[in-house]
């Protein structure tokens, strides 16, 4: 147990100075081949997460933020990141055609095809819109991206800097064997508070059947299972006799699966980046053999308490005669 421990806050150290002399470097890479920084590397291992676990991103457009999650070993997706949103054109509500400016909302999905590494905005990835729901309903447009340069018409827009690390994300997840991840597009956080004050809406029974999918992500930390029909997502449906959904037509009978409600398995300690330039007895918490005094280079003399000395008469006195002491 004991060697166990020490292994890895060796194997730790070793990952975080290299990652740290990786970015050193990073200038000297093409956007799309810069590794994550040392700092997301080492935010990951205090974590519990490795850059190589699938990712799922969601997007707020109200609080203009992007969010990724990493998908850990016990097949729940836990928080890795928040990113601001450098800017979205267009308002609230779903995209509907080509031109009108307007980014999408929704329930997406990206696979390694989509990332543009020769993007005209520093990087980019198409979210994958139209879906399937959006082309039964009409909706027009295409090359819908998150990418950088800060500017926006009808895509949601990042930093460079930003959309390099989220790209990298996405690159280091493919490579560890993701096939595809979902980006979940939402018009703002969807609690029953923020939806209670849209109910005059044009989208407000749009962004119900949203919330649907926000809810199951939030309760399970699952993917939720997605299908379409009747003009509407159909989230963690169980469609019996192999009647699979069609998008165009209303939906045949189903039922909802149970939902198994996320419990977050306790988290072992990791080793923080602070940790790494302590000496390796004390990251661990282990003691070898007695203390020795340390000495104080300006008095020359023990910065720590000698256990053996004798109490000196101030420190023998009790709290009553202490106040007393000083109240005189």
């Amino acid at each position: 147990m004991l060697r166990s421990r020490v292994v890895t806050a060796i194997l730790m150290s070793c990952v975080v100075a290299l990652a740290a002399a990786l970015t050193g470097c990073a200038s000297y890479y093409p956007p799309h081949m810069r590794p994550l920084s040392a700092q997301t590397r080492a935010l990951m291992a205090e974590k519990g997460m490795t850059p190589s676990q699938p990712i799922l991103i969601r997007i707020f457009k109200s609080e203009s933020e992007l969010e990724v999650w990493k998908k850990k070993d016990d097949g729940h997706y836990y928080h890795l990141k928040t990113y601001p949103i450098c800017n979205f054109s267009g308002g609230l509500g779903p995209k509907q055609k080509q031109g009108d400016l307007q980014a999408p909302e929704g329930f997406y999905v990206v696979d390694a095809k989509r990332l543009n590494p020769k993007s005209h905005y520093h990087l980019s990835f198409n979210i994958g819109y139209p879906n399937a729901l959006d082309r039964a309903e009409g909706r027009t447009g295409s090359n819908l991206m998150v990418h950088g340069q800060c500017k926006s018409r009808g895509c949601y827009a990042m930093t460079d800097a930003v959309i390099e690390e989220i790209y990298a994300l996405a690159l280091e997840a493919f490579s560890g064997g993701q096939e595809k991840f979902q980006v979940h597009a939402f018009p703002f956080r969807m609690t029953t508070a923020n939806l209670a004050k849209q109910t005059d809406s044009h989208w407000f029974k749009f962004w119900v059947n949203l919330k649907e999918g926000y809810d199951y992500f939030e309760t399970t930390r699952l993917e939720p299972p997605l299908a379409a029909c009747g003009g509407q997502y159909v989230v963690n449906g169980n469609f019996p006799d192999g009647q699979y959904p069609n998008p165009k037509r209303s939906c045949p009978r189903y039922s909802k699966l149970p939902v198994v409600a996320f419990k977050p398995r306790p988290e072992k300690r990791a080793v923080a980046q602070s940790d790494l330039a302590k000496p390796l007895a004390s990251v661990m918490d282990l003691h070898f053999g007695q203390a020795t005094p340390v000495y104080n280079v300006m008095t020359l003399g023990p910065a720590t308490p000698d256990l053996k000395a004798k109490p000196t008469k101030e420190a023998a006195r009790g709290p009553a005669e202490k106040l007393a002491q000083r109240d005189r």
